[in-house]
């Protein structure tokens, strides 16, 4: 039986598969599944036309598995949009700190977006992935001297976040240099409703100037050769349903804009970050891309309108819902204990090192049996990881088949913040990745061994025991 709803999934009993219009023309943010997920004649889960069970047997497990058209429509959409709905000049950039990888960065480039990156690391692997400088924005709140060089020197733009960034990088340029271009970011005091953690925009942020100190910062910069401060950026969260929050901060953003301009600095590009949400779970309501992109070129026509300014180059950083609903992570179903009248444990291969976000975030997921399908869904049980830590619980309450050791337990929404925060807790091994399309996978991370996991360990000779 294959779900055709997700009302239908809760209903019946069944586990869940996406709408046949979702899968051909729907917005990814607001599918639980990659769009190409079916279920074949088996009774298994596929993705990119791969069969999930066979993928692990092939692979490993736990397995990250990314759907190569998910990702690359959810790019075309925002692209899209923006033709669209702005007049102006406009350029999508994918926060990658979302999942940064050689693989993820090529694919962004090929369909024409460009990249944000928070440390010397991402802008080394997007460059090594093919991605034009230019359209490289570095962000961060405390970049190093060597950071700030390597952005320099590669000539992408620099997001520049507080005073003694600023002034580190008014001194650093070279008088034989081109100026360096810079953005500024501001705290614009516009809340949202999110996880704590991932709220950016309200005044209480370790992020960005605040309000207060943007005409000293733009009278200062006026005034150094060495940079070309081309716009403002703002940032106001992660995992965003809402759009009034957005719609708010374009004419923020465009306020201060025009006061960057009395102090004859070069402003003509407006970055408003990124943070619409995904769909986690059946309950999740998030605005489609298009929904987004609209509400957002609206409020900057309108703000330009009433200003009279002229449009500026607008650029959005969307992370979570470019890559968040194509991945899935494949987990095997290992040993269960039952405590009676209480809770029914089910533990799986993997947890809390390489998907910290329910420990950290206390995010809920979803989760299906992807060997058995059609079950139905007769048990409430804790989905637990393998890891020396009672915290470490993938999904709480998880309404699944009776399961038994050796299923294929796949958690959906995996892509955004899962393999970029992993880590060798308990010293697992990170898994592997594979990109799906059209019936083939490939290898786009290598799976550790227990030698990676001591390369870089050094042993004192004083401590080796003489034999």
């Amino acid at each position: 039986m294959i779900v055709t709803s997700a009302t239908e999934a809760v209903t019946s009993g069944r586990q869940y598969l996406p709408t046949s219009s979702l899968g051909s023309a729907g917005s990814p943010n607001q599918s639980l599944l990659p769009l190409t997920a079916t279920v074949n004649k088996n009774d298994h889960l596929e993705v990119g036309g791969c069969d999930v069970p066979s993928l692990v047997r092939r692979f490993g497990s736990p397995l990250y598995i990314l759907d190569e058209e998910t990702l690359r429509r959810a790019c075309r959409q925002y692209h899209q949009a923006f033709q669209r709905y702005y007049p102006g000049e406009s350029l999508v950039i994918y926060a990658s700190k979302a999942w940064n990888c050689l693989a993820v960065c090529a694919i962004v480039a090929s369909e024409g977006l460009g990249i944000d990156v928070v440390s010397g690391g991402e802008l080394y692997t997007a460059l090594r992935a093919g991605m034009n400088p230019e359209v490289i924005y570095f962000h961060g709140n405390n970049k190093s001297i060597d950071e700030l060089q390597f952005a320099v020197e590669v000539g992408c733009t620099i997001v520049v976040d507080n005073w003694l960034e600023l002034e580190t990088l008014a001194r650093m340029q070279d008088a034989l240099q081109p100026p360096t271009r810079i953005l500024l970011r501001l705290t614009p005091g516009i809340e949202c409703h999110t996880h704590d953690y991932i709220r950016t925009g309200h005044l209480d942020s370790k992020f960005g100037f605040d309000p207060d100190q943007l005409e000293d910062v733009f009278a200062f910069v006026s005034q150094q050769p060495a940079l070309e401060c081309v716009g403002l950026h703002a940032h106001i969260g992660s995992q965003i349903f809402e759009l009034q929050p957005h719609q708010d901060l374009t004419m923020v953003m465009m306020q201060w804009m025009s006061k960057a301009a009395t102090y004859n600095l070069p402003v003509r590009e407006l970055d408003i970050g990124g943070g619409l949400g995904i769909r986690y779970t059946e309950q999740d309501d998030p605005p489609s891309i298009d929904e987004w992109v609209r509400v957002i070129c609206e409020g900057v026509v309108a703000a330009c309108e009433t200003l009279q300014m002229p449009l500026p180059k607008l650029i959005a950083e969307p992370g979570r819902s470019l890559i968040g609903s194509a991945c899935v992570t494949a987990y095997t179903v290992g040993s269960q204990k039952v405590i009676p009248n209480l809770r029914t444990y089910v533990t799986v291969d993997g947890g809390m090192s390489d998907n910290p976000r329910p420990i950290t975030y206390q995010s809920i997921y979803r989760a299906v049996i992807a060997n058995r399908m059609s079950a139905e869904m007769t048990e409430m049980v804790a989905v637990a990881g393998k890891h020396c830590e009672s915290g470490d619980i993938v999904i709480k309450e998880a309404r699944l088949p009776q399961t038994k050791s050796g299923d294929t337990l796949v958690v959906m929404g995996t892509g955004a913040y899962n393999y970029s925060m992993a880590s060798n807790y308990n010293r697992l091994p990170r898994p592997a990745a594979v990109l799906v399309n059209a019936g083939e996978a490939d290898v786009i991370l290598k799976r550790e061994s227990y030698q990676d996991l001591i390369q870089h360990d050094c042993l004192p000779e004083k401590l080796v025991e003489k034999g």
